[in-house]
């Protein structure tokens, strides 16, 4: 996938664990793993911003492009 996702490197900056972050944006902590795993087709932008408030960040802290490799 193209769209790479840091959100581990946030929460490690941020000092807040996973559990936290889920209950803290009100989603479940399985579907925040499946965000940080890399897993997640869409995110939406409600999601998004709930991240970027708790954490204190802007969405490019988050999102990353990266060319794919040719295969």
């Amino acid at each position: 996938m193209a769209i790479i996702v840091n959100l581990d490197v946030m929460m490690a900056k941020r000092k807040i664990g996973a559990g936290e972050l889920a209950e803290r944006i009100g989603i479940t902590p399985a579907n925040l793993s499946i965000l940080k795993n890399q897993k997640a087709k869409a995110i939406r932008f409600s999601t998004l911003e709930q991240i970027c408030r708790v954490l204190d960040c802007q969405p490019g802290d988050i999102l990353e492009y990266a060319e794919e490799a040719e295969k």
